[in-house]
């Protein structure tokens, strides 16, 4: 699976907007073939948008110490 460049966020953003006013124009125009299409199209963006959202937030933690492992028998 391919990870969603942080600096693409506008981009992703300019697509939703985007695929809403077509899904508008869609619906106006009694498309229902190319609404169903384009809300498909849609839902994907939007949930590359939130996979960036989680990505950012885990990005920000510090990172955890496990020391070192204890190896039995490791003495010899």
């Amino acid at each position: 699976m391919l990870r969603v460049d942080p600096q693409q966020r506008r981009r992703l953003e300019e697509i939703i907007r985007s695929l809403g006013d077509r899904i508008e124009e869609a619906r106006a125009n009694g498309w229902l073939g190319e609404v169903q299409g384009l809300q498909i199209s849609l839902e994907a963006v939007r949930s590359k948008l939130s996979s960036l959202d989680r990505l950012a937030r885990t990005r920000n933690r510090a990172p955890v110490t496990l020391g070192m492992p204890i190896i039995p028998g490791g003495d010899r």
